[in-house]
């Protein structure tokens, strides 16, 4: 049987943002059409679906490497900032894009909460098998 660690990354976390649409827990916020997801970024996402994709790559960081918190996934999803004349810095992802996903996977039971951070659930490790499954079958 193949798990996450089989199946490469860009087609698990395509099979999960699909699996994740059919969730109604899992929505994008009002606010996400007009937010930016990091200080390194000069616009707000423009993918349609950018919401269930990245909810779909916070629950495999989780399954790869638990327990993670909001900061740790805010330095994931950094980025560098480019400052005009001046060199470039790392500047942190948005910290409500990652805790407003991660507080939905864990109102539907995938997310766990600990005082080190999230953890995967059973649910969300067994969720996020059958997709590696599906995932491995269409290549």
């Amino acid at each position: 049987m193949k798990s996450v660690y089989d199946v490469p990354a860009d087609r698990i976390i395509k099979k999960v943002a699909e699996r994740l649409k059919d969730i109604p827990e899992v929505k994008a916020p009002d606010w996400m059409e007009f937010a930016k997801s990091g200080a390194h970024r000069e616009r707000p996402p423009e993918q349609e679906d950018f919401w269930y994709v990245r909810c779909a790559s916070i629950l495999r960081k989780l399954y790869m490497d638990s327990p993670i918190g909001v900061s740790r996934l805010r330095r994931e999803y950094g980025g560098r900032k480019h400052r005009g004349v001046k060199p470039e810095r790392f500047r942190k992802g948005s910290g409500s894009v990652a805790r407003e996903a991660l507080q939905q996977l864990e109102k539907v039971g995938f997310v766990g909460h600990t005082k080190k951070g999230r953890h995967i659930t059973g649910k969300g490790k067994s969720f996020l098998d059958s997709a590696a499954k599906e995932a491995s079958k269409v290549g």
